[in-house]
Formats: C-alpha cells, sequence, structure tokens
C-alpha cells in the first residue's frame, strides 16, 4: 500500500503511518500480500550466485509446466547435465514452489473478493473524496459521540 500511495502522495511520516493503518485494516490483515522481487532479478542473482558459486544444480523440481516440458528446456537441462523432476499431476503438496504459488494466488483472489477498504486511505480517485469524504466525518463524528455518552452512562451505574 506505502508503494502505490507514495507515487501519488507523500508527507512526514507516512511509512510510519501506513503501517499503522494496515496494522488496523480487516481486509490486510486477513490478506497476507507477498513480496516477490522481479523474475528477472531472480534470473541474474539465480546465474551470478547459484550458478557462478554452485555450479548447475543436479536436479530441477517443475510442475509439469509447458514451459518446463518443451523440447528447449530439455535440451538445455540435458547439455547442463541437470535432472528435471516433474511432480505429480493435479497434487502440488508434492512441490512445495507450486502449492507457494497456488497459495498466494488465492490470497490475490481472496483480498479481491472482501470487501474494498473504505477508509479515506485507500481512496485514490478525487470523485470519491469529494462525495464520501465530509459526510465519512460528520457520520463518524455522530458514532463517536454516542459511544461517548454510552461510556459515560456505564460509568455512572
Amino acid at each position: 500500500m506505502y508503494h502505490d500511495l507514495k507515487q501519488h502522495f507523500w508527507w512526514s511520516g507516512m511509512k510510519r503511518d501506513v503501517a499503522t493503518f494496515v496494522s488496523r485494516c480487516l481486509v490486510c490483515q486477513q490478506v497476507k500480500i507477498e513480496h516477490q522481487r522481479a523474475s528477472g532479478l531472480l534470473a541474474e542473482i539465480f546465474q551470478q550466485e547459484i550458478v557462478r558459486l554452485h555450479d548447475t544444480p543436479s536436479a530441477i523440481v517443475s510442475d509439469r509446466d509447458p514451459r518446463f516440458a518443451s523440447r528447449f528446456w530439455k535440451g538445455l537441462q540435458k547439455a547442463w547435465g541437470t535432472r528435471l523432476k516433474f511432480s505429480t499431476a493435479f497434487h502440488p503438496q508434492t512441490d512445495g514452489q507450486s502449492e507457494h504459488t497456488i497459495q498466494t494466488l488465492e490470497d490475490m483472489l481472496r483480498s479481491c473478493a472482501l470487501e474494498k477498504c473504505r477508509a479515506p486511505i485507500c481512496w485514490d480517485q478525487v470523485g470519491e473524496r469529494v462525495i464520501k469524504g465530509p459526510e465519512m466525518i460528520e457520520v463518524t463524528n455522530a458514532k463517536v459521540t454516542v459511544a461517548k455518552e454510552k461510556l459515560k452512562e456505564a460509568r455512572t451505574r
């Protein structure tokens, strides 16, 4: 959320404010957002750090994706001397990477299906802020007043 807001807004202590908001937002807490690097960066890191320091892998586990089953990929792995291991079809538990990807997709779908966050910090369009901003403040103030009155009544009992 911070990176999305940072493209349009900035204020002192913004990162801390966003972290505080996210920690209190129900939808944000129900869905874990994954932080991943771009695959191009991972490919570079794999080549520079893993292959350079540890040589090519002896085996790679794949989830039967057509890209990994292609003649090119099989030929490349044969040239590298790497064995291709395919996980059992329709059993993602056999491959932790597949399971992780599926879990990430489920989280993303869950975040889209749940009610959108309606707090002002999530609004990005001027029209919505103009229409709902002042009304929301009035409603919130009224609710706070009612809550204070009920708290006062409870204390006087």
